[in-house]
């Protein structure tokens, strides 16, 4: 039960990453375009997640990577958060 519940968090977060770049590519809202990166990064944590607790065998662990990688999406989105705040 475990691995749909990832899977559907990697799929949800697939189809919010796309929903927010096409946001952006028909508005030009620069804030979408970083809650879009955001998200392709928090896609990519969710399907690390996945290789990691149903692909890989239990001696492999990810999850200093998956954290990395959710560190650097969220970190994706603060900076865009400063940088376009003034806008």
């Amino acid at each position: 039960m475990a691995e749909l519940a990832y899977a559907l968090c990697a799929i949800t977060a697939a189809v919010c990453a796309c929903l927010l770049m096409r946001a952006y590519v028909n508005s030009g809202f620069r804030l979408l375009l970083w809650g879009g990166l955001c998200f392709v990064g928090l896609t990519l944590n969710n399907v690390l997640l996945v290789i990691d607790k149903i692909l890989l065998p239990v001696t492999v662990d990810l999850s200093v990577w998956r954290m990395l990688v959710s560190l650097v999406a969220v970190f994706v989105l603060l900076a865009g958060l400063i940088l376009d705040g003034d806008a």
